[in-house]
């Protein structure tokens, strides 16, 4: 491991620390959260502390978790947030979610590029092919993952010749020969695939930084290859250091393959963290932020995520490789059912601490609870074995959680020379190395 490798690290919008009861305390500040200056003074915050981006997830559906006794109304379009985001900061980078199943690429090319231009250069894409929301947009049901990466391939290639359609060296400006815009430079893309038809050119030229990087989620066979032919960057679900080294390993292998340079790739986790004072205080928030998951509604997460059905046990059964139903039955991520069929298999656990994983509580994010010094040693443990290039910040249990964070847990990983005192650059691709 070189010693000169920075980590990259994000903050994610999401209000995970009013996860659980979280929201209901009297100090949560929860009624800010319809609002844009909430975000907007988070955006701030992470500036000041110049991580590199700031990333939002998105839903094109209202699933049962966001209403209720969660502290959540829905998902509000990010790229539009970001674009107000954009007029508040200067550095950090934006990176927004936009799904190559239900959008058309002409549509999300000029969106993202327009992005790009509102934020002088710091717009990042993370492409998604969804799990749900297939009824939102007609009648036809999900398509297979097959068939959506499919999709999500050639959206990605027209999406790239779009932006490449009009370059920024297009626009000349000679005001002497009364020439504005090189028309020689700008050309149709006549792109006819599987999938979809597009004549192009894009309405509005790049943004003299470049090309937006690209960002993907997805850790199954067909979404690594995917993820390790176009992405800079993956985000990725490992709750374990060993997943994590397979899942950086493989992935670096495979860009290798697809004649990329590894090291083009930086492999960031979402950190689900819950900082305290004390040990005893963080593991009092990570406990209170899963309360309201009851064993019923636990054991309905399990069903929904891995197809398996342990209702019928006892919390102390232990639960085994044979146990496990057929792999290739339909689930509704079989990322986080191939980690689930892992853990299993490896350490034949009991129902309740199959009960207690992330992939069943959570969204299989890597979770560290304790103080800065545990949770800073926990990164540093990852790291240096070579399992992160870097990670999503999702602060639990509290703002206090978020605020020790930034205030405690981040200067000292500049300390140790882990990450950047100041921006060397201005640009999500300056940031990234790119």
């Amino acid at each position: 491991m070189t010693t000169n490798r920075q980590l990259c690290i994000g903050l994610s919008l999401s209000a995970t620390w009013m996860k659980g009861v979280g929201w209901r305390h009297p100090d949560s500040n929860v009624e800010k959260m319809d609002s844009i200056d909430y975000y907007i003074d988070l955006a701030k915050m992470a500036e000041k502390a110049k991580l590199d981006f700031l990333f939002k997830a998105d839903y094109l559906y209202v699933s049962p978790q966001m209403l209720g006794d969660s502290a959540n109304f829905g998902s509000p379009d990010p790229t539009m947030m970001f674009a107000a985001i954009a007029r508040e900061t200067e550095r950090i980078g934006l990176v927004t979610t936009v799904s190559t199943t239900f959008n058309p690429p002409y549509v999300v090319a000029r969106q993202l590029q327009s992005l790009h231009w509102l934020s002088n250069g710091r717009a990042g894409w993370n492409i998604v092919t969804s799990i749900e929301g297939a009824e939102n947009f007609g009648d036809s049901p999900m398509p297979s993952p097959q068939e959506r990466y499919a999709k999500a391939k050639e959206f990605t290639d027209v999406v790239h010749k779009l932006w490449d359609s009009f370059p920024n060296e297009a626009i000349v400006i000679d005001r002497e020969s009364g020439v504005f815009s090189d028309t020689n430079k700008v050309s149709t893309i006549n792109h006819a695939g599987e999938f979809f038809s597009v004549r192009g050119p894009l309405t509005l030229p790049a943004h003299k930084s470049g090309s937006i990087p690209i960002f993907q989620a997805g850790a199954s066979d067909i979404g690594r290859n995917f993820a390790s032919s176009v992405a800079d960057a993956i985000f990725a679900a490992m709750p374990d250091l060993e997943s994590g080294v397979e899942l950086r390993n493989d992935l670096r292998r495979r860009a290798k393959e697809h004649g990329r340079n590894p090291d083009a790739i930086k492999v960031l986790p979402g950190l689900y963290f819950f900082l305290g004072e004390t040990r005893e205080e963080a593991h009092e928030l990570h406990k209170a932020a899963h309360a309201h998951l009851s064993v019923e509604r636990r054991h309905a997460s399990l069903q929904s995520v891995l197809g398996l059905d342990l209702s019928s046990f006892a919390l102390d059964h232990r639960v085994t490789a044979d146990m496990l139903p057929d792999p290739n039955q339909p689930v509704r991520s079989r990322t986080h059912a191939e980690l689930l069929r892992r853990y299993i298999t490896n350490y034949q656990p009991t129902v309740e601490e199959v009960l207690a994983r992330p992939e069943v509580v959570g969204s299989a994010h890597w979770v560290s609870v304790g103080t800065v010094e545990d949770v800073l040693n926990d990164i540093m443990e990852r790291y240096e074995a070579g399992a992160i290039d870097g990670f999503i910040a999702l602060p639990g249990g509290s703002e206090q959680s978020m605020e020790l964070f930034f205030e405690k847990l981040m200067p000292q990983l500049v300390d140790r020379g882990l990450f950047r005192s100041e921006y060397a650059g201005s640009t999500l691709s300056a940031h990234l190395g790119i």
